[in-house]
């Protein structure tokens, strides 16, 4: 496999984002960087300290920076470090180690990471490769709660190959970079209505647009980061809870709505006046892939296209009728394996040898395109197996033409929007008792996948949605 690198757009063409050009040559420009780059420190009164640069300093998420140092003694080693904190005030960092070349420069588009958090040459290691502090909270997940503010990351240029370990090192230069997952004029509007609780994102402009219902998993709640990206993409989403959250009906680990929910979702936004009523999709990932493919075999819409993200063909769980609300999530312990440290593998569970008979959703039926993403290491469903059931069925009934399967060697079960932090373990549940999951994916794999899958996402979505 090998990595595919996404296109950038010049976030500058985004209404209140900043596009700065790091390209210079005379000494003469460093008056204007000083005031883009944050931090600068000098080293003697005869040449110029070092710099660091970041182009663009702001941009949404799945867009790269080009970060570059200049002004550094020739072939010196040096020390990227990146940190920021989670939205809950948890410290993230990454580190890698480069080298300045005989101009006295380095450029992470262009030179290879020789250490660190990551190795090779990865425009956006110090992004995908962060992870939590030493001495931090146990088991956490890097998801955005707020979407209306940014990630602030802050890159600190250090002297030598050191590693954070080491303790506090003076900063050479350092620049701040701003990370969104809403652009400029997206309208955020939460829903609370006839039951259904959601938020739904409107790009900007006139309209009326092509839209997306999406789906999340069994960690329950509301997330919003993905829909806003797809919105400042142009697609109307809807990001729709469905359980484990205070203005639905509880227990909190038990899908209490029924396939009337998930029906309404969908029409409310075939009905938006700003949304194209014939062009909407649904995207979910893991539980929410399984209600994905459930929604047009169950409740009789028809969306124009589907994305489903590792997740399974049936319910992994005992339904308590065929309007699909469901028992206890803990209720497949049978299927639970651990690890040597205790972590909880869901992945048996999703077998489709393991799936009652009846839980089984008539994958054949569909009349729409589907694109099927799988994590050949994911931990969480036995992705892979439920992706040959689907291919077999849609084979089966002529409709092999309708799916499209992307399959990624080393990715984990949580491939979501690039340069992502991955997160092979996390906290599942705190009580009765502390609950650690596995997701699988390795680092560079995993984050060469969401780059890859994204990328392919929005043409999918731009063929069978705009086209």
């Amino acid at each position: 496999m090998f990595r595919t690198h996404v296109s950038v757009k010049a976030i500058g063409r985004l209404s209140g984002f900043i596009q700065m050009d790091p390209d210079f040559t005379a000494w003469r420009k460093l008056a204007g960087l000083q005031r883009l780059t944050g931090k600068v420190r000098w080293k003697s009164n005869t040449r110029p300290a070092p710099v660091l640069t970041a182009a663009p300093v702001r941009a949404l998420v799945d867009e790269q920076v080009s970060i570059r140092g200049h002004f550094l003694p020739l072939h010196c080693p040096v020390t990227l470090h990146a940190r920021m904190h989670s939205d809950e005030g948890d410290l993230w960092e990454s580190f890698a180690h480069y080298n300045a070349d005989e101009r006295g420069t380095f450029s992470l588009t262009r030179d290879p990471s020789v250490g660190g958090s990551y190795l090779g040459c990865e425009p956006m290691g110090l992004f995908w490769s962060m992870q939590p502090a030493p001495g931090g909270r146990e088991g956490l997940r890097l998801r955005k709660k707020s979407v209306e503010s940014p990630y602030t990351v802050h890159v600190s240029l250090l002297e030598g190959h050191v590693s954070t370990s080491e303790g506090q090192r003076s900063e050479l230069a350092a620049v701040t970079i701003e990370r969104w997952y809403i652009a400029p004029g997206v309208k955020r509007i939460e829903i609370n209505q006839n039951g259904l609780v959601g938020t739904l994102f409107i790009p900007p402009g006139p309209g009326p647009f092509p839209a997306m219902l999406d789906l999340w998993g069994m960690g329950g709640g509301l997330q919003e980061y993905r829909s806003s990206l797809l919105a400042s993409k142009g697609y109307v989403s809807f990001s729709l809870a469905y359980f484990g959250h205070k203005d639905l009906p509880g227990p909190p680990n038990c899908i209490n709505v029924g396939d009337s929910y998930f029906k309404a979702a969908f029409l409310l936004l075939q009905d938006h006046p700003q949304v194209v009523s014939d062009r909407v999709g649904i995207i979910g990932l893991s539980f929410g892939c399984y209600l994905t493919l459930r929604i047009p075999t169950k409740t009789g819409v028809k969306p124009s296209c589907l994305v489903g993200i590792n997740g399974p063909v049936g319910c992994t769980v005992s339904l308590l009728n065929s309007d699909g609300r469901t028992k206890n999530f803990d209720s497949s312990q049978e299927f639970w394996n651990f690890d040597d440290e205790g972590c909880v593998i869901f992945k048996d569970a999703s077998l489709p040898a393991n799936i009652p008979p009846d839980n089984f959703l008539k994958v054949e039926k569909l009349d729409c395109p589907l694109m099927y993403i799988v994590g050949e290491d994911d931990l969480s469903t036995a992705s892979i197996e439920n992706a040959d059931l689907i291919e077999e069925r849609l084979r089966s009934a002529g409709k092999s033409h309708l799916l499209t399967r992307l399959s990624y060697p080393g990715a984990g079960h949580l491939i979501e929007p690039p340069y992502s932090p991955s997160a092979r373990t996390s906290m599942w549940s705190v009580k009765p008792k502390k609950l650690i999951t596995m997701w699988g994916g390795h680092p560079a794999l995993h984050a060469a996948a969401q780059e890859d899958a994204w990328k392919k996402i929005l043409d999918y979505l731009e063929k069978n949605l705009r086209s």
